[in-house]
């Protein structure tokens, strides 16, 4: 991934215990995130949060599978992580899938509406959240079209939107300024396994070039190149375990500091091992070098260089001092 820089997008699905959410990613994505057994009866089958990569999509796809929630394993404790998950999914994700089922639609205690009132209570802890796409997955449809029942939830989603409590800095922020919303709907997997395949199939090609403009992945603002996904991921999920409130331009921040140290030290490593240097290095033990002084610019410029060249998309989020030391890899610009 270290070569991607931005060009790839996260997409994270959660909904209801048992909704069928695995099944839909593994029939989508091509993952292999465990799938319930329905013979089996219906029971917890994702527990916690799994992580895979995505096959035969262009940009390179990262899925997230989030443990359902109202599951009955979890007992009193299902709130607490069923919040973190879901701040987590929103904090890294560019599309969130939101799983339901058609017979909630329009149900004043459908099993959805806890899940969006904790999506945007969580997202007012964001200090600075970037704009997600919140893609709506209807399962089971009926014989109701689409454009009959996408109305309704709209309706029931602003409702929820507007109930939940907010700072009064958000007091009067809509909706839209925080999602964009998208919605499908898709046949019985179970009933109709072959409808659902196509139209499974049609819905994947929404996810091709989603990063380009116009595509699902929204604004991206403040995205992480690939190569720190991972380490920032796991510092987002410590600050969320820690119950504190997720201050992601800092978080930004503090990963872009940590990845220009990386790669100076990386570039350092190389130059020390470079076969011009070494050469160099032991000709100058014999005697004055001709030429040492050019010979020495070229090599270092060269790593410099290369430097710039991996740095210069962390240089919009860290700090001047930090890219400065970077660029010349702890030595600021050589003296000529």
């Amino acid at each position: 991934m270290a070569s991607l820089g931005v060009s790839y997008t996260v997409v994270s699905i959660m909904g209801p215990q048992s909704s069928g959410k695995s099944t839909l990613l593994h029939n989508l994505f091509h993952t292999k995130f465990r799938e319930m057994d329905a013979s089996r009866g219906r029971s917890q089958t994702t527990k916690g949060v799994w992580i895979d990569k995505c096959h035969g999509i262009e940009p390179l796809t990262i899925a997230i599978d989030l443990e359902g929630t109202d599951g009955r394993e979890r007992g009193e404790d299902n709130t607490t992580f069923e919040k973190q998950s879901t701040l987590f999914a929103l904090a890294v994700s560019d599309i969130v899938l939101i799983n339901m089922w058609c017979h909630d639609i329009g149900r004043e205690q459908a099993a959805n509406k806890p899940l969006l009132k904790t999506v945007f209570q969580v997202m007012m802890r964001l200090f600075s959240p970037r704009k997600t796409t919140l893609f709506f997955v209807i399962r089971d449809k009926t014989k109701t079209p689409l454009e009959n029942m996408e109305p309704i939830l709209r309706e029931d989603i602003q409702k929820i939107w507007d109930s939940v409590p907010k700072p009064q800095a958000h007091v009067h922020t809509p909706l839209s300024e925080f999602f964009n919303v998208e919605v499908t709907a898709l046949s019985s997997y179970e009933d109709k396994e072959d409808k659902f395949k196509e139209e499974v199939a049609q819905l994947q090609q929404r996810f091709y070039h989603s990063i380009a403009p116009g595509g699902l992945a929204g604004d991206r603002r403040g995205v992480v190149p690939a190569s720190a996904f991972s380490f920032s991921a796991q510092q987002i999920w410590n600050v969320i375990r820690e119950n504190k409130d997720l201050d992601l331009p800092a978080h930004k921040v503090m990963i872009a500091t940590v990845r220009c140290d990386e790669i100076a030290d990386e570039k350092l490593s190389e130059l020390r091992s470079d076969k011009g240097w070494l050469e160099l290095e032991k000709a100058v033990q014999f005697g004055p070098v001709q030429g040492f002084g050019e010979k020495l610019s070229s090599i270092i410029d060269t790593y410099l260089s290369l430097r710039r060249e991996v740095a210069v998309k962390w240089m919009d989020r860290t700090p001047p001092n930090r890219v400065d030391s970077a660029v010349g890899m702890g030595g600021g610009e050589k003296e000529r």
